[in-house]
């Protein structure tokens, strides 16, 4: 097994590896430091079924629950799909994964890693982007960490100021996904110790103490400072990946970019994290 970096602060290639088959517990280790590391890790020419990815993934961790199940897969619940097949109730077409966003983070305790795994893709396009969100707080500057300091933000399924729909939750979804939950606007990671901004448009509905005409201009600073390319990594897909990554100080995003007339159709699985600190 090789693991090559792609970028100076986020993502690695994984090689040499069949996640199919028992992994040893030396690769295991060598996969959870390089994810704590990279954030990211594409891991190359994976041929599995959802049973095997349901398997595979939890060398990182046990499987965490998904909020809106109508994505799940009927014969392995656990593992959903990501499709751009799927429409509204209007009709349009649902593009999941559009604009930037972590996954979850308006559940008590987020899920710490999101795995795709690609069965068909375009022929191109469909790449998705990531930011790098401690970096991105590492180069704030002074006065602005001062500013976020200790700040909490409220979480919510869908905020009411977010520009992207998302697909609507069934009534037994909606009675097990919280109404809102409080998580700082900074936060540290468990693992490596680092802070980094942990921000989501899709779900933050406000920042407590603030008012509105204020919280929300500081919101969109922070995203266009956390955004900027030289924190971004941008995963090409290809057939057969296994990708990997770390919600807790990432951003991310899928590109809607490619012919709609081709399917673009990966297995889905988060894995459980902990309480926002």
């Amino acid at each position: 097994m090789e693991i090559r970096p792609m970028t100076d602060h986020t993502g690695a290639e994984v090689v040499g590896i069949d996640l199919a088959r028992p992994v040893a517990a030396e690769a295991a280790e060598a996969l959870n430091r390089a994810f704590v590391k990279h954030g990211v890790l594409a891991i190359r020419g994976q041929q599995l079924t959802p049973d095997q990815m349901l398997d595979a993934v939890q060398v990182f961790g046990p499987v965490f629950q998904q909020h809106n199940t109508r994505f799940a897969l009927p014969d392995c619940p656990e593992i959903h799909y990501i499709s751009n097949q799927d429409r509204f109730p209007d009709g349009t077409r649902y593009i999941p994964g559009e604009g930037w966003h972590t996954d979850h983070s308006n559940d008590v305790r987020p899920p710490k890693a999101t795995v795709l795994h690609a069965v068909t893709l375009p022929d191109r396009g469909g790449d998705t982007q990531f930011a790098n969100m401690a970096a991105a707080y590492e180069a704030l500057a002074p006065a602005m960490r001062q500013r976020v300091a200790g700040r909490l933000a409220i979480q919510v399924y869908q905020s009411s100021h977010s520009t992207r729909k998302l697909m609507g939750l069934s009534e037994a979804n909606k009675e097990r996904v919280p109404t809102a939950v409080l998580h700082p606007l900074v936060r540290t990671h468990p693992d490596s110790g680092r802070k980094s901004l942990y921000i989501n448009p899709i779900r933050i509905e406000g920042i407590v103490g603030m008012d509105h005409r204020e919280a929300l201009p500081l919101l969109d600073e922070l995203l266009d400072h956390a955004t900027a390319e030289r924190f971004q990594y941008r995963h090409e897909w290809r057939p057969g990946d296994l990708a990997i990554w770390d919600n807790r100080f990432l951003l991310h995003k899928a590109n809607g970019d490619y012919d709609m007339e081709q399917t673009r159709y990966l297995y889905r699985v988060m894995l459980q994290g902990d309480v926002p600190r």
